[in-house]
């Protein structure tokens, strides 16, 4: 948190105004760590970083309106949960795939909250899904957990994204969550690295598909005093999970989330 806290007044002092911000760090398949701040790795990144960047911004952002805050979740939050009470997640399990769907449910009830908290001042908080995306965000896997994701992949194009999400509550066996026992390959079958050349599926967008929805939400007229609300990444309105629309959640997550980074301390809250 501390760069963070750097970084952003950088920004203050560098910067006379701030009309668009976007959250878009994520980090999955790491190696279980707590941070010298006693925050499990994931969590930290995916979620209380951005968090408090975007609190210390604010002000900024206030000054600069019309602005926005976009921030990047994924469907994989439908999968998410959130216990206020062991929020950094390290209590109950050091399943980094499940700290990211539950760090991507966070990220749409922060923007929620944000939204509501922003109302009247010409700031607009959305969240959204950049479909499946073809980055290095699988790199901490395995050989196996990663051509196990591009033959899934593969049946998403088939079958069709609306398929997937239709049904998404009961995928917790698919590649995309695989539990963390299935890591556990033998570092010996190297030779497995091969057949990830063999599946390059079409159905991965490129870097610059996937940053479509988020431009969408950044820019776009048509989204011009929009605030609150989730799109896919084909950048239409889409309902996000029940719980991410759970208003006492969403201020119970910001409450305790100003707690872990000290916010609530600053403010003599």
């Amino acid at each position: 948190m501390a760069s963070i806290r750097r970084f952003a007044e950088q920004i203050r002092q560098e910067e006379k105004r701030l009309d668009i911000l976007v959250n878009n760090a994520g980090a999955s398949g790491l190696p279980f760590s707590i941070t010298s701040e006693g925050l499990e790795k994931t969590f930290a990144t995916n979620y209380l970083g951005p968090f408090l960047l975007t609190n210390l911004l604010l002000d900024t952002m206030k000054a600069s309106a019309p602005a926005r805050i976009v921030n990047v979740s994924s469907f994989v939050h439908f999968q998410g949960m959130v216990n206020v009470k062991h929020l950094t997640g390290e209590e109950r399990t050091k399943n980094s795939h499940e700290t990211y769907r539950n760090t991507k449910l966070m990220n749409v009830l922060f923007t929620k909250e944000l939204a509501r908290r922003l109302q009247g001042t010409g700031v607009t908080a959305n969240s959204l899904n950049p479909g499946i995306v073809k980055t290095q965000i699988m790199r901490h896997f395995n050989w196996l957990v990663r051509l196990l994701f591009r033959i899934t992949s593969i049946f998403l194009m088939l079958w069709g994204c609306d398929g997937i999400k239709a049904s998404v509550g009961g995928l917790s066996s698919a590649p995309l969550v695989l539990p963390g026992g299935v890591c556990a390959v033998p570092g010996g079958w190297r030779d497995g690295e091969l057949l990830l050349r063999l599946f390059d599926p079409p159905s991965l967008q490129s870097a610059e598909e996937g940053a479509a929805s988020t431009i969408y939400c950044a820019v776009s007229e048509e989204v011009a005093g929009v605030t609150g609300k989730y799109f896919d990444s084909d950048c239409r309105l889409m309902l996000p999970s029940a719980a991410a629309r759970d208003p006492g959640l969403a201020r119970k997550l910001w409450e305790e989330s100003e707690r872990r980074t000290g916010l609530a301390e600053s403010r003599g809250m």
